[in-house]
């Protein structure tokens, strides 16, 4: 098993939850994050002041998937997630040597 770990932009969230779920994908932890990559932050006019925000929100999501089913997961992501701009995130694919389901106490390796 493999955990996919994606960093993406908020808006497209539900892009990528439709995406996934269509793929029959439905498992996914969410959470809501701040981070900056090669950009370095942005710069935002603001009262006609500019401001210089150097950590952006960002979505980071988590799934669990079969060895076979990493290829499809992360494509998927990278299909509904791009813009072709700065900032549109990174995926992490990390090993998971097993789960276990807490109500059933069921373990897949």
């Amino acid at each position: 098993m493999k955990m996919v770990l994606a960093i993406i932009r908020p808006e497209k969230l539900e892009d990528v939850k439709k995406a996934l779920e269509s793929k029959g994908f439905v498992a996914m932890t969410v959470n809501e994050v701040k981070g900056r990559g090669e950009q370095k932050g942005i710069t935002l006019q603001f009262r006609g002041r500019t401001m210089e925000v150097d950590l952006l929100q960002k979505i980071e999501l988590f799934l669990v998937v079969k060895d076979e089913h990493v290829d499809t997961v992360v494509q998927t992501i990278i299909n509904s997630a791009r813009t072709g701009k700065f900032g549109d995130g990174k995926i992490f694919i990390i090993p998971v040597e097993k789960s276990i389901r807490i109500r059933t106490g069921e373990v897949e390796y």
